[in-house]
């Protein structure tokens, strides 16, 4: 045991003179905007080497370009999560690069909002495939870099998931997303369990209520495109970061932004969470408690 805290301990100590995440590679799904955005831009803060993806090609360059202008290291892998070849693409294309894979953090995503007995098929579907189904097939693709039998112990890899406060409560309209982010809990605490043994970490994040699109006025007219179909995105009369009254849900009465969430995930894949596995970290401000 004094052997493992002192290696643990000397690798803290190696790594806070060089950044949190020297070295190591990260796959970010969602990086285009929002909390995938921030993190993609403090993991690369951190020293990390980061493999960043978007189904929006334009707002994943102009993320990547801003990495490199800081003296980062990054590609961009544009695609759907949700497409049969992305997880072998966006692997593929990491190995390629940089050899090896350290962090993968699920954050693709969006909400199909209708309420429960209104939900067409398609609504609740594609909010499982791309929720659920994407993540499990990127970790499975994965599997021959993390699942190794020689690996060295000391050695930070992890995997983060993205889950909401809708996955452990529910919430009206969210019937689908809220299915969703409770499976994704699950699928977790699995990947911590089968890959725990070869050093491997997996954690996943409950949000609250983080300023971004998706949280955002529908009247602001943010929106998606599926199979053809426009997609409203966000809450109706919802309050933005400027403008919004005193939560009293929320016992620090305010919102996140994208940077302090991204803090979180940053957290977990660290190695100040070396020892933090199967774990779903609520970032809600006390909402929920």
């Amino acid at each position: 045991m004094a052997d493992r805290l002192s290696q643990v301990s000397g690798h803290l100590t190696n790594t806070y003179g060089r950044g949190l995440l020297a070295g190591e590679v990260a796959i970010i799904t969602g990086a285009g905007q929002g909390i995938g955005r921030s993190t993609a831009l403090l993991f690369a803060k951190e020293g990390a080497k980061v493999v960043a993806s978007d189904i929006d090609a334009g707002r994943l360059d102009a993320v990547v370009a801003e990495i490199k202008a800081a003296g980062g290291d990054a590609i961009g892998v544009a695609g759907d999560v949700g497409a049969d070849d992305f997880p072998k693409k966006i692997v593929d294309a990491t190995i390629a690069k940089y050899g090896k894979i350290n962090h993968i953090v699920n954050n693709a995503g969006f909400t199909y909002d209708r309420m429960l007995h209104t939900t067409p098929d398609d609504a609740f579907d594609i909010i499982m495939k791309i929720h659920v189904r994407a993540p499990f097939r990127l970790v499975r693709q994965a599997a021959p870099y993390y699942r190794l039998k020689h690996a060295d112990q000391r050695e930070n890899r992890s995997i983060t998931y993205v889950s909401s406060t809708s996955g452990l409560h529910g919430n009206v309209g969210q019937a689908n997303y809220a299915a969703a982010k409770a499976a994704v809990i699950g699928l977790g605490k699995t990947t911590a369990k089968e890959w725990g043994p070869f050093g491997v970490r997996a954690n996943t994040i409950a949000f609250g209520l983080v300023h971004t699109r998706l949280t955002a006025a529908k009247e602001k007219g943010a929106a998606i495109e599926i199979d053809g179909k426009k997609v409203a995105l966000g809450v109706p009369g919802a309050k933005g970061p400027s403008d919004e009254e005193d939560l009293p849900s929320i016992p620090l009465r305010r919102g996140a932004s994208p940077d302090e969430a991204a803090g979180a995930v940053l957290f977990l894949s660290s190695p100040l969470a070396s020892y933090v596995s199967g774990h779903t970290l609520e970032v809600t401000g006390g909402g929920g408690i």
